[in-house]
């Protein structure tokens, strides 16, 4: 007899409570209409009412009355729709070095928002709550982009970020929300798993979004097997795009255990970062720990102090590694003279020692960091 544990009975009484609510909304009424549900920006139309999406670089080909492999996207009538436009599932003002991000708007804090589902299927998602739902456009949650400013300005946020779920298929909303954003001087940014299509990076550049963190979960093998055929040569291809349209790109490697925590899949890694982005691009790697279908234990501290090793070695200036307690590989040094630059403790900043025009006090290096340091209280750490 098979046993369900708690997250597998949660799950299927979701599917089951979707697949209800899409049947009734499919007998009686058409989506169009709902304030969640728009036109896309992207995608093709093709013969015989199909449409091919072209937000994501699976470029789902989708039939009339079909959804995408995400389950956000609809085909009507030979119209492609995103069913999420500002379709919130949560919101709440973070640290910017939660994401991570370490050299961009240090300080600062973003009211982060999300809506539903995922493009990828990993089965150790800490956020599986939100990626591993479908959207209901008749039960959602509808935000207008200028309300979303409004609480971003109350809270004293200095930006807005897409983030907990992946944040592409928030991208029809998010066009509007960062042009908003802009216009009252919010940064924008996204934490993302990078597999959008360049037309979808540079219109979201267009829009004002000046942040790009994209998070690599190991070697092609590691995405072909555990994230449902991802080609991760799309995903370092879109962090070099986003560099040179003027990005800031930072690279989070989770590792996993005996997934993508060996030396090899860890120098593979490294020398696609170097390849890509550079060696001043800021790489993160963070440690994995078991959640929603993946029960290995916890990545060894071992291990990230050996990668954080590596990529010194290898040449990349700002390594770090992350989901670790007061570890000093999560403080920024001068790659030049070693200086301490920027000391954290969890995700606030203990000591900023980077001069107002971006370089080391000691020996007048020049430290890449987008933005301004943000010198606020924190009233608490974000577990």
């Amino acid at each position: 007899m098979h046993h369900f544990n708690q997250i597998d009975l949660i799950s299927k009484l979701n599917v089951i409570l979707q697949h209800y609510y899409s049947n009734c909304v499919g007998m009686k009424e058409s989506l169009v209409g709902y304030p969640t549900v728009h036109e896309a920006l992207l995608y093709e139309k093709l013969s015989g009412d199909k449409v091919k999406c072209g937000l994501c670089e699976r470029r789902c080909t989708i039939d009339a009355g079909d959804r995408g492999f995400c389950k956000t996207r609809k085909n009507i009538d030979g119209k492609l729709y995103t069913l999420v436009y500002g379709d919130i599932s949560a919101m709440e003002s973070r640290p910017i070095e939660i994401k991570p991000f370490f050299h961009y708007w240090p300080g600062s804090t973003a009211l982060t928002l999300s809506t539903w589902s995922c493009n990828f299927a990993c089965p150790w998602c800490q956020n599986f709550h939100l990626s591993k739902l479908e959207p209901i456009p008749t039960k959602a949650s509808f935000y207008q982009v200028e309300t979303i400013i409004d609480i971003a300005s109350r809270r004293k946020d200095e930006g807005v970020c897409i983030s907990f779920q992946e944040p592409t298929l928030l991208f029809d909303w998010a066009v509007s929300l960062f042009k908003a954003g802009q216009q009252k001087g919010l940064f924008g940014c996204y934490v993302s798993n990078g597999y959008m299509t360049p037309e979808a990076i540079q219109l979201l550049k267009d829009a004002g979004m000046d942040g790009l963190k994209i998070d690599i979960k190991g070697d092609a093998e590691t995405y072909q097997k555990h994230c449902n055929n991802v080609d991760v040569e799309k995903i370092w291809r879109n962090a070099e795009v986003a560099k040179k349209i003027g990005l800031h790109v930072e690279i989070v490697n989770l590792a996993v255990s005996d997934v993508s925590d060996d030396e090899a899949c860890i120098e593979w890694v490294i020398e696609s970062h170097l390849k890509h982005v550079g060696p001043e691009t800021p790489i993160h790697f963070t440690r994995y720990f078991p959640a929603y279908k993946f029960n290995n234990p916890p990545t060894k501290k071992e291990i990230l102090e050996k990668a954080y090793a590596m990529a010194k070695k290898a040449g990349i200036h700002y390594p770090y590694i992350g989901n670790t307690f007061e570890h000093n590989y999560e403080n920024t040094y001068c790659p030049n003279c070693n200086e301490t630059l920027i000391q954290r403790f969890s995700y606030a900043i203990r000591k900023y020692n980077v001069t107002k025009n971006k370089k080391c006090p000691k020996c007048k290096q020049a430290i890449p960091i987008r933005g301004s340091y943000v010198k606020k209280p924190r009233a608490y750490f974000v577990a």
